[in-house]
C-alpha cells in the first residue's frame, strides 16, 4: 500500500459502517451519570425519536449489547421451551435465528430458502399449511439477509402470518433498519430488532428492540427465565424511571441522539430514497463490469450488494481493494465463503462513495487480466444518479 493511503481508509462492509463526524463529536461529549436526570432526558429523547424509523408507537428499547443479543432477547422473551416456531432461513443470519431458538428449547421448523433468493408468500403459505394442526407460537424472519444481499418482502410475509396463524411475527432488521420503510402495525410485526453499527451509523455496542401491543403482552406473559435480556425489565424501568435496568453505554446513546438529528435533517423519506439510489447505482456499475450479481433486482437489498464473480477469486478481489486502495469490503459467509464479495452501502454513505468503489473495481479487474473498462462502471452509475435526482 502506498504511504499516501496510510491515513485514509474506506469502509464498505455491511457492518460496521462509517461514523459521521458529528456522531463522533457527540460521543466525545463529557460523561453524564447514567442514573441522573440528564440521562433520563437523553434516553427518552432517543427512544421516542427512533419510533418513526422502526414504525412503532412505543418507545424503542435500548440495550447495551450486540445485535445477536437482541435476537436472543426476542427469542427468550416470547418463546417457552417446547413451543413450536417457524424460522425462515434464507442465509447465514436466518440460520443464526434458528440456532438461537433451538438453543432455548423451541421446536424449530426451518423454512429453507435458496441462498440469494427471497422468501415468497407462496413458500410461507405452503410451509404453514404443511404444519396444519401444529400450534405455532412464533414465526421468525430476516428483513434483510446480510449474508446474501436479499431484502425479504416483510409486509407480505407478515400478512401471511396474520391470516394463517395466531403466531407472533418476530423480525431481524439488523442490516436494514434506518434505511428502509417499516410500519410494525401494517406489516404485522410484533418484535423488530436491530443493532447500532449498520444503517444507524454508530459503533458496535447498542441493540434496539421495538414492539407492538401484542409483542409487549407476550413479553409480559412469557414464563421463560431470563435476567440481563429480560425485556420486561427494560420496559418497566423506562416507564417508571426513564432509564435502563443495567448500566448503559452513555456515550453511544449520545451518539444515537446525533444520528436522530441527522435523520431528521435529511428527512426520513429522503433517507429511504438515498439507499435505493445507492443500490441502483452500485448494481448498474457492477453489471457494466460484467460481474454477476447474486440476487435479482426484485430481491436486491438497498444496504448491501453481493457479487459472485466468474473466473476470478472473490477473496483476491477483496484483498486487492484493501492493499491497493485501502477499501475494505466483506467476503462470503458459510455456504458462500470464498464465492462472493459483499459491498455495504448503508448509513453514512453517499452516491460519490459508490463511485469510489466502482472506480477501484475497474482498476482491480484490469490488474487481474480483464479487458480494461476504465470509467465504464462509473459512467453507468452516474447515469443512474442523474435519472434519480
Amino acid at each position: 500500500m502506498s504511504s499516501l493511503y496510510l491515513d485514509q481508509s474506506y469502509l464498505f462492509t455491511p457492518g460496521p459502517t462509517p461514523i459521521p463526524n458529528v456522531v463522533n463529536a457527540a460521543m466525545a461529549r463529557p460523561m453524564i451519570g447514567h442514573r441522573s436526570p440528564d440521562f433520563s432526558v437523553l434516553i427518552e429523547d432517543v427512544a421516542t425519536r427512533l419510533q418513526p424509523v422502526f414504525g412503532t408507537k412505543h418507545p424503542v428499547m435500548i440495550l447495551t449489547s450486540s445485535g445477536t443479543s437482541a435476537l436472543e432477547a426476542a427469542v427468550v422473551n416470547t418463546v417457552h421451551e417446547g413451543d413450536h416456531a417457524i424460522v425462515i432461513v434464507a442465509g447465514s443470519f436466518g440460520d443464526r435465528l434458528a440456532s438461537i431458538a433451538k438453543n432455548y428449547g423451541a421446536t424449530v421448523h426451518r423454512l429453507s430458502i435458496e441462498w440469494g433468493k427471497s422468501c415468497s408468500t407462496e413458500q410461507l403459505e405452503a410451509f404453514i399449511d404443511s404444519l396444519s394442526g401444529t400450534p405455532i407460537k412464533a414465526v421468525f424472519g430476516t428483513f434483510n439477509e446480510t449474508s446474501t444481499g436479499v431484502l425479504n418482502p416483510i409486509h407480505a410475509l407478515g400478512t401471511v402470518v396474520k391470516q394463517k396463524t395466531d403466531a407472533l411475527f418476530i423480525v431481524d432488521g439488523v442490516s436494514c433498519i434506518g434505511a428502509v420503510p417499516v410500519d410494525m402495525e401494517q406489516d404485522n410485526i410484533d418484535l423488530l430488532v436491530t443493532s447500532s453499527q449498520k444503517a444507524l451509523m454508530l459503533p458496535p455496542g447498542l441493540a434496539f428492540v421495538a414492539v407492538s401491543d401484542r409483542g409487549l403482552q407476550a413479553i409480559r406473559e412469557c414464563p421463560e427465565r431470563r435476567f440481563y435480556l429480560d425485556l420486561k425489565r427494560y420496559v418497566d424501568t423506562y416507564e417508571k424511571q426513564k432509564s435502563t435496568p443495567f448500566t448503559p453505554a452513555v456515550s453511544l446513546i449520545q451518539g444515537a441522539q446525533a444520528v436522530c438529528d441527522m435523520i431528521e435533517e435529511e428527512g426520513w423519506d429522503n433517507v429511504i430514497k438515498r439507499h435505493l439510489l445507492l443500490r441502483d447505482m452500485m448494481r448498474a456499475g457492477i453489471r457494466e463490469l460484467g460481474l454477476p450479481l447474486l440476487t435479482s433486482d426484485a430481491d436486491a437489498s438497498p444496504t448491501v450488494t453481493a457479487v459472485k464473480p466468474e473466473g476470478l477469486s472473490a477473496p483476491d478481489i477483496q484483498k486487492a481493494l484493501k492493499k491497493d486502495f485501502s477499501i475494505t469490503i466483506a467476503g462470503g459467509q458459510k455456504d458462500l465463503k470464498g464465492k462472493i464479495f459483499r459491498i455495504g452501502h448503508m448509513g453514512y454513505c453517499t452516491p460519490f462513495d459508490v463511485l469510489k468503489v466502482l472506480s477501484a473495481l475497474e482498476m482491480t479487474l484490469a490488474k487481474f487480466g480483464q479487458a480494461p473498462r476504465f470509467g465504464s462502471a462509473v459512467k453507468k452509475a452516474e447515469e443512474v444518479y442523474v435519472q434519480h435526482v
